[in-house]
């Protein structure tokens, strides 16, 4: 088993964008995710895993951002499993930190 930090990240984001894919064979834990209004008006934005709600309708202020994932809190994905953001009202910055543990062969 090889384990790796990564990062994802995700510049202006408005429409729904995949942020993030799992690949075959990898389990990966989301450490952090950080979401940053980049726009020059307040953002309202949805993330999902897959086609389940992490938050919907989160609003984030303009030049502020919003941390989705971190402390304590950790998600765990499995192979094919997307994340995915989208912003109405102005473009987002999507930070994605993940341990990823992949088979080794």
């Amino acid at each position: 088993m090889a384990n790796v930090f990564k990062n994802f990240v995700s510049n202006g984001v408005s429409t729904e964008t995949s942020v993030m894919l799992v690949n075959a064979g990898t389990q990966t834990t989301i450490i952090g995710m950080n979401i940053a209004n980049v726009g020059s008006t307040e953002a309202t934005v949805d993330v999902k895993l897959t086609n389940t709600y992490i938050v919907k309708g989160l609003k984030i202020p303009t030049s502020s951002s919003a941390v989705v994932v971190g402390g304590d809190q950790k998600i765990v994905a499995v192979e094919n499993d997307d994340i995915s953001v989208s912003s109405t009202g102005s473009n987002v910055d999507v930070l994605i930190s993940v341990l990823e543990i992949t088979s080794s062969n």
